[in-house]
């Protein structure tokens, strides 16, 4: 079954998401680690700094990987 581009997107969407939580509380416990002190705001632009990044990337290689197994049916 053919997975729709709107499914990516939502798949995509909800992985980044999940992503930009862990990220935060990883940011929180390491940075301390190597003497970078930074507020909850600055760790919420930074996490956001990358959340387009990410949601463009899991968009594009998902609908690479579709194409991919589309053409391998055919």
């Amino acid at each position: 079954m053919k997975q729709s581009r709107t499914m990516s997107m939502v798949e995509a969407a909800a992985n980044v998401v999940v992503g930009y939580v862990l990220a935060i509380a990883t940011q929180i416990v390491v940075f301390p680690w190597f003497g970078i002190e930074t507020g909850l705001p600055e760790h919420l632009t930074i996490g956001i700094a990358f959340v387009g990044v990410s949601l463009v990337r899991g968009y594009l290689l998902r609908r690479l990987f579709e194409a991919i197994r589309m053409r391998s049916v055919e």
